[in-house]
């Protein structure tokens, strides 16, 4: 079949529930109209009617955190240490070191759309997922989680919907060989709302940030925020996610796309 793109980002837009209101991003829009004053600072002597159309340039300020927008956590993100189950524990890399063979592989769907918000995948749910959809995991593969999340993004409970990949569940994975993987929801782990209650009543701090904590064992990174993830089938595509490179941060922004192509997959 011809390549065909799927587009599994969101937009980095103001006004629009992507993140809890303290950790929203904010752009500010400059028009043509409303930048001459920063050309004639180059420029002595010339005036807004001098320029074609009197127009200046279109330019934007924006203001956001690393884990704003569609974006790839890295290990160093979730601890300062990683692979303490791959022969030794070791400096937790940053986004600017995550291999980029990790971020361009073939990917597979698992579909969680049918648990509760809050519920915490298991290794047995994931296991039930790859035998419905007649698929055995490859290293390196990506591994993305449809949640109830998806349909509920921008809309005031985003925050709090969908499930979340529990330790056992995100342990299932990397002792596959996966080291990326990928969520629609706003966390890799259950929403917060949902496992403060369960602390509140255990007081067991294991419980909190548990599949992100997993990275401490062995390394990996995910995508957080996605879109479209309802669209794709549960395998025979690939997924490129290619992160910002900011030097020694815990994350970067990235365009995450699906790509369907026979030749691509023929070449595996």
């Amino acid at each position: 079949m011809p390549r065909k793109f799927v587009d599994l980002s969101i937009y980095l837009e103001n006004d629009v529930v992507s993140d809890p209101p303290a950790f929203a991003p904010k752009i500010e829009y400059f028009t043509h109209e409303n930048t001459v004053g920063q050309i004639e600072s180059f420029f002595p002597g010339l005036r807004k009617g001098d320029l074609p159309d009197g127009e200046g340039w279109a330019v934007e300020k924006v203001t956001l955190s690393t884990h704003n927008g569609t974006h790839l956590d890295a290990p160093y993100h979730f601890h300062s240490t990683m692979n303490r189950k791959l022969g030794g524990q070791e400096r937790s890399i940053a986004i600017d070191e995550v291999p980029l063979e990790w971020c361009f592989q073939p990917g597979v769907k698992l579909d969680f759309r049918h648990f509760d918000d809050g519920y915490v995948v298991t290794a047995r749910d994931v296991q039930a997922e790859l035998e419905r959809v007649d698929h055995q995991l490859a290293p390196l593969e990506i591994v993305v989680v449809n949640t109830r999340a998806g349909s509920r993004y921008g809309h005031p409970d985003f925050v709090s919907a969908g499930c979340g990949m529990g330790y056992e569940a995100t342990m299932y994975l990397l002792e596959r060989g996966v080291r990326l993987t990928g969520t629609d929801a706003w966390s890799w782990d259950a929403p917060f709302v949902h496992t403060a209650k369960k602390y509140g009543a255990t007081q067991d701090a294991s419980l909190i940030w548990e599949g992100h904590k997993a990275g401490r064992d062995i390394g990996y990174c995910h995508l957080e925020k996605l879109h479209n993830l309802e669209t794709l089938p549960a395998h025979g595509f690939y997924i490129s996610c290619f992160p910002h490179k900011i030097r020694g941060a815990s994350a970067g922004w990235t365009r995450a796309v699906a790509i369907f192509d026979d030749a691509l997959m023929a070449s595996r």
